[in-house]
């Protein structure tokens, strides 16, 4: 058996050790607060699909010794129906700063390779566009969301108001699989332009989620 063979073996027979803290933005096409939240994927979209792209900060983060703290990413998700029937097509993106093991790492996490909180991609994502890195802004200004992707996806997200003056709208306790609990938000603007698709979201439902990932 070769030298490579051997050392591919190894790996994958090794348990892969990985953790993501940080918070996800996500804006969609559901016209009101996106069902998948509450029914957990059992009830349908409002508009029967879904189309959604997610930003991420990674605040603090590791792929067995591989440190992935201070890197943003982003998702596309194109999903026929109900989420639980699977058939996604799936595309990432990696902020341009990450080395090339970062990347790695974080592919192997968003295609739901390395196990754990995102194992369900790798059953639910039929379709895999690939992955670009490029330069990726996240930031909060005033509780709203800005994530931007130059020329590819724009995004402006703001919270709902709750009934206490100064809180939000949130969903606590949840069994929803991205985060327990979920700001109720909408997209102020939201645009992607990639992979031939071409949205505008700006009106519709969004969610921002404190991110705790990990296997184990």
């Amino acid at each position: 058996m070769s030298k490579s063979v051997n050392k591919s073996l190894a790996k994958s027979a090794k348990a892969e050790s990985w953790k993501l803290t940080g918070e996800l933005t996500l804006s969609c096409n559901c016209t009101v607060f996106c069902p998948c939240v509450l029914s957990l994927g059992q009830h349908p979209p409002t508009e029967g699909y879904c189309m959604t792209w997610a930003g991420v900060r990674i605040d603090r983060g590791y792929f067995d010794d591989v440190d992935l703290s201070g890197i943003n990413a982003g998702l596309m998700l194109e999903i026929p129906g109900l989420m639980s029937r699977g058939n996604w097509t799936a595309a990432a993106f990696i902020d341009e700063r990450a080395s090339p093991p970062a990347v790695e790492a974080l592919t192997r996490i968003f295609t739901g390779q390395a196990g754990g909180t995102t194992a369900l991609l790798s059953i639910l994502v039929g379709r895999f566009l690939g992955v670009q890195q490029v330069p990726i802004r996240y930031e909060v200004k005033d509780d709203v969301r800005h994530f931007e992707i130059p020329k590819l996806i724009e995004g402006v997200v703001s919270p709902i108001p709750g009934n206490k003056a100064g809180e939000h709208t949130t969903i606590e306790n949840s069994q929803y699989w991205i985060s327990s609990k979920v700001m109720v938000c909408k997209a102020e603007r939201s645009k992607l332009r990639v992979f031939g698709r071409n949205w505008n979201f700006a009106g519709r439902s969004a969610e921002v989620c404190p991110l705790d990932w990990g296997n184990g």
